[in-house]
């Protein structure tokens, strides 16, 4: 066992423990989830699982890597400057406020950072679903400066995700109109109409629009907007139960096609 050491990671909820040699290359990795133990080299075996014993719950399966699907080797294929996955919630209003900050000394607080906070909290919900089979990508630009906050791709079908920040304020939603607070009236759900009518041009896939609204006072909505579905974030973990539209094998290919950023530039 010497020389190997044990690397823990987690993201999106995910952990998966690295087993690394005295090199700093990986040898093997558990991922808890799955149970299963991956090795990149049979001649280790015993000792990738003593160093991997304190840390082992339940059966697992030990064995080479799981071969590639087609979207993994797409993906492996991605320039990373296409790559739009690595993208953090909120991608491009944290670009632009380190680009052009507020003045320090303006009176009322940058209507940019309500924003921010909005998509990253939507964001963060929505990461935490990929457990339950969803894929998430956030911050998407489309020609013209258009953007959808984020798409979600899983079980449950495709959502083209606009977050809208009320914290405290009274949301009323007529449609096309959606109204916070003592603002006026604002078009809202048909320009999330026609973001997500130009995703489904750009995924062959019809993908539906969903307004969240973070933190409100009093969510309001009249009769039912047209194919727009209207949550609050604390809503948004019932996502995990809608299923019976795509398979895991679809979720994984439009995912793929999704994070490749020339996906985006013919619509």
């Amino acid at each position: 066992m010497d020389g190997l050491r044990v690397v823990p990671t987690r993201r999106h909820g995910r952990e998966r423990l690295y087993v690394c040699g005295a090199d700093g290359r990986n040898v093997a990795w558990y991922d808890r989830g799955t149970g299963r133990v991956a090795l990149l080299g049979e001649d280790r075996r015993q000792d990738v699982l003593q160093a991997l014993a304190p840390f082992l719950t339940g059966p697992v399966t030990v064995g080479p890597p799981p071969v590639p699907t087609p979207a993994e080797l797409a993906r492996l294929s991605l320039h990373p400057d296409d790559d739009l996955a690595p993208n953090r919630p909120g991608e491009a209003l944290l670009i632009a406020l380190d680009r052009d900050p507020a003045p320090a000394h303006r009176l009322r607080p940058d209507p940019r950072r309500r924003a921010l906070a909005a998509e990253q909290t939507v964001g963060e919900a929505l990461d935490r679903l990929e457990d339950a089979g969803w894929r998430t990508l956030h911050s998407l630009s489309l020609p013209g400066g258009d953007r959808v906050h984020h798409l979600v791709i899983g079980p449950g079908g495709l959502f083209a995700v606009h977050a809208l920040p009320a914290r405290r304020q009274r949301v009323r939603v007529a449609d096309p109109e959606v109204t916070v607070g003592r603002g006026g009236p604002r078009p809202l759900l048909r320009r999330m109409r026609a973001d997500a009518d130009r995703a489904s041009y750009a995924l062959t896939a019809e993908v539906r629009p969903l307004l969240v609204v973070t933190e409100p006072a009093r969510l309001e909505v009249g009769p039912r907007p047209r194919g727009v579905r209207v949550l609050t974030d604390a809503d948004l973990p019932g996502l995990a139960r809608l299923g019976g539209i795509l398979k895991p094998a679809e979720v994984e290919a439009l995912y793929a096609t999704a994070r490749d950023r020339h996906t985006w530039g013919r619509v």
